[in-house]
């Protein structure tokens, strides 16, 4: 495609109406008044409001803000789970023309003081249960103005030391009702997400009111979204604009549920609520998804999913894991590739109908593992080592490269990371894939994740994949780690379910099908845990230097 604008007969409509995030939720609450946000406090109870009474919130929070002096342009922190009073920042916020700043509260300290200055965050809002690590930052921080503490209790009874302090709902109980929200130039920022910093200190992007709207729009329409649907945010809101799952549900007037704050061993309840509130889209990764289905089998009474739509992302879906939910519920898992550059949504897996009468089963479900196709409005390439694009034959591999109009274009004053952005304008993903003729993308690894032994390649994906097959293992990491006379070989970490025992043979056993017997890997561990980062993905570079001696007698 020709890199030149070429302007032909000028339209007559509103093209200089600027798409501005505020009109998504004020068309919900106008159009759609009755319909429900369903939400969970701290105590664990659910309660419920209606989209009329939640937009009433959020035009006093946009009054609050402005009367606490934030201005345009400002960027405004937000510190917190999935809970009502964050939603009702995703659109407050923006809606003044400041940029809500996605505070992601699994960083460590170090980094989360390096993304709130480098975005120069003048105000943060920040959940009672969240203080501690509000209050760990707070002395290293240049520019806050002042903090807004939300919580169910009054202000009185809230012990910090952050100043000067405000309360959520006492400036929403003083700030005016109604709002004339100004018109905002679509190309300014909405929100700002910082990339996790694995390969060096976070990074910015800053997402705009127009990338927000079309990538509403557009996932939507690839998820088949309706006013029908009930959406379940189980992915945290401080990631990635929670994949954008909060405006496309806006923008289809769902029903939606606020799992708030939930750990790793109140997955029941929150099966049990997405059961119960009929929830036919959510998010989350592996992680979560595995142990609730675990949960639904035991259930003596399986529940009838045959309308939902599982977007799994983070890590690719084990097939036991797709099929369980299928077999049991009806419910489809649908893998989705993205990243915090993507906003994040760029790839979903749903069958075509062509090819629906001509795969088998097992194809049909190989098919269904793979990222998915490109969501309209977004263009891939894939480009070896010597910048060649390659052909979509499903066996041509390279770098993925993205671009798009929700599409990151450059890192917020970063200077030096124009080596992540083609000439023509393309993100350098650094993930390593094919696309399939009929247009299907397959990452296959990591480029700093492929392990490179005898002068040939491994894919860690691959074999992790493999590994997870077995139906007593639960998660598995294949990296490879420095080898005198190999440049690397594989190890893998392994963590089997509760009870059950296997080793080095029977994972050995399950890859000999698929994997030449030098590429096995040297060393296979049993672990309780694979370390992961703060978005849910295996922290590679964290197993490799706990590994990097492992090899070095061999």
């Amino acid at each position: 495609m020709t890199e030149e604008i070429v302007k032909g007969c000028p339209s007559t409509l509103g093209d200089d109406v600027q798409l501005n995030t505020t009109t998504l939720i004020r068309h919900a609450a106008r159009t759609h008044s009755e319909q429900q946000i369903v939400y969970r406090k701290p105590n664990g109870d659910w309660d419920r409001y209606s989209y009329a009474d939640c937009y009433a919130r959020i035009k006093r929070a946009a009054n609050a803000l402005r009367g606490l002096g934030a201005q345009p342009g400002d960027r405004i922190g937000v510190l917190d789970w999935n809970s009502h009073r964050h939603f009702e920042l995703y659109w407050a916020i923006p809606g003044i023309a400041a940029a809500m700043l996605q505070m992601n509260l699994r960083l460590a300290p170090e980094d989360l003081s390096f993304v709130v200055n480098h975005s120069e965050t003048s105000y943060i809002a920040v959940d009672e249960s969240l203080l501690s690590v509000a209050e760990a930052i707070a002395p290293k921080l240049k520019h806050i103005r002042g903090w807004v503490i939300m919580s169910d209790k009054p202000l009185s009874q809230i012990d910090t030391t952050l100043s000067p302090i405000h309360h959520y709902e006492d400036l929403l109980a003083e700030a005016e009702p109604e709002i004339d929200w100004p018109q905002i130039d679509e190309r300014s920022a909405y929100s700002a997400c910082y990339t996790t910093g694995t390969t060096g200190a976070p990074k910015g992007v800053y997402y705009s009111h127009r990338s927000i709207y079309l990538h509403a729009y557009s996932q939507a329409a690839n998820l088949g979204m309706s006013i029908n649907d009930c959406t379940m945010l189980i992915t945290p809101m401080f990631h990635g604009n929670c994949w954008g799952l909060p405006q496309s549900a806006v923008l289809m007037a769902n029903k939606i549920v606020l799992p708030g704050r939930f750990l790793a061993d109140e997955i029941a309840p929150l099966t049990d609520a997405l059961i119960a509130e009929g929830v036919t889209i959510a998010n989350g990764a592996p992680a979560i998804f595995q142990p609730m289905l675990q949960h639904i089998a035991s259930l003596k009474e399986k529940p009838d999913l045959r309308n939902a739509r599982l977007l799994s992302g983070a890590t690719e879906p084990p097939l036991s894991m797709m099929r369980g939910f299928s077999e049991l519920t009806g419910a489809q898992v649908v893998h989705a590739y993205g990243a915090t550059e993507t906003s994040p949504m760029v790839a979903m897996n749903f069958p075509k109908p062509s090819l629906k009468e001509t795969l088998t089963e097992d194809e049909r479900w190989d098919l269904m593992r793979k990222q998915g196709l490109p969501l309209s409005g977004v263009d891939f390439k894939i480009l070896d080592a010597a910048e060649k694009e390659m052909p979509f034959d499903g066996t041509s591999v390279g770098e993925i490269c993205v671009r798009g109009p929700w599409i990151s274009t450059s890192y917020h004053d970063l200077a030096d990371s124009a080596e992540r952005f083609t000439a023509d304008g393309y993100w350098r993903s650094g993930d390593v894939g094919a696309i399939d003729t009929n247009g299907y993308l397959k990452v296959t690894d990591r480029i700093k994740d492929v392990i490179k032994s005898g002068g040939e390649w491994i894919s860690s994906i691959d074999m992790e994949n493999a590994i997870v097959g077995h139906p007593s293992v639960v998660e598995a990491a294949v990296v490879g780690i420095p080898h005198a006379k190999w440049q690397e070989r594989p190890l893998a970490l392994v963590v089997t379910a509760p009870g059950v025992t296997l080793t080095k043979d029977d994972i050995y056993e399950l890859l000999d099908t698929s994997f030449a017997k030098w590429q096995l890997p040297d060393q296979v561990l049993f672990v309780d845990e694979i370390p992961k980062t703060s978005v849910g993905k295996f922290d590679k570079k964290h197993i490799r230097a706990d590994h990097a001696d492992d090899y070095a007698g061999a």
